[in-house]
């Protein structure tokens, strides 16, 4: 129920106003405006005014705005809540998959050509190759070489090269020079000499070492020990290649064939060779 009274003060000269009683039926809303404006009609001038009817419309108009807003907001206040709870009890996951690069061949050189310098590679040595301008001298480079570490550039810029060499070097056994004034070359003396690098500095793009081709000529130079290594490890690329088995995985094929020829009387269907 609701309930307007004004009651007039016993001294005043104006006449007493009735108070307004009237129950609101949210069916019928309507009904309780009809005596809202009998009310306003009996009690004041208020309805005899010109512009009361564009007063009740410009006020009806203001509330149904308030409540057009009040709505919107409440709207926007439950449609953030489900967002939240997801974000905090099912954080949602984004999965990326992770492209691998496909292996790169190496150049001639079995090494890279970066956009900066080159490098080509033996088993003993790397041997990088700087492009500077024409002219440049000796004691305009900057030339550091550690265990794990190359920097080299030109005094007052940044490094050419600054960064974890793949695998150690001899540093002793290192050393640089400029070709006719526009190329440096860095000669570097693997610690490994058995092993292909796959890069110069860490976090260069990777060669795939599969590929690579020692030319025979070198082969020649090296001692029968090292020289048979060598063939050995070039015959197992290229039976890996083939997905064939290496000259390690053959020799125990042939072991075990002729322990099989000498002990007939055992089992072997169940064999595997490891």
């Amino acid at each position: 129920m609701a309930i307007i009274s004004e009651v007039e003060d016993e001294s005043s000269t104006r006449p007493r106003i009735l108070p307004f009683r009237a129950t609101l039926d949210s069916s019928n809303p309507s009904s309780f405006l009809e005596k809202v404006f009998d009310f306003l009609g009996e009690q004041s001038d208020f309805l005899k005014k010109p512009s009361a009817a564009e007063e009740i419309a410009a006020a009806v108009r203001a509330a149904k705005e308030k409540l057009r807003k009040a709505e919107k907001k409440a709207v926007e206040k439950e449609s953030v809540k489900p967002a939240m709870a997801a974000s905090s009890s099912e954080p949602i996951q984004v999965e990326e998959k992770k492209q691998e690069a496909a292996p790169i061949a190496p150049n001639k050189g079995n090494g890279y050509d970066l956009e900066n310098y080159s490098w080509v590679q033996t088993l003993q040595e790397v041997t990088v190759n700087i492009p500077v301008p024409s002219g440049t001298k000796a004691r305009s480079v900057v030339y550091e070489i550690k265990k794990n570490r190359l920097k080299l550039g030109l005094k007052g810029q940044d490094p050419i090269i600054d960064g974890e060499l793949y695998r150690s070097v001899k540093p002793d056994d290192c050393y640089w020079n400029i070709e006719d004034q526009k190329m440096i070359s860095i000669l570097l003396t693997k610690q490994d000499q058995m092993e292909w690098w796959k890069c110069c500095v860490k976090g260069e793009p990777e060669i795939d070492t599969q590929k690579v081709e020692p030319e025979n000529s070198k082969l020649a130079d090296l001692d029968p020990e090292t020289r048979s290594t060598v063939e050995k490890m070039m015959f197992d690329q290229r039976q890996k290649q083939m997905g064939l088995p290496t000259s390690d995985e053959l020799q125990k094929q042939d072991i075990l064939k002729k322990f099989m020829s000498q002990h007939p009387e055992m089992d072997f269907s169940n064999a595997k060779i490891n």
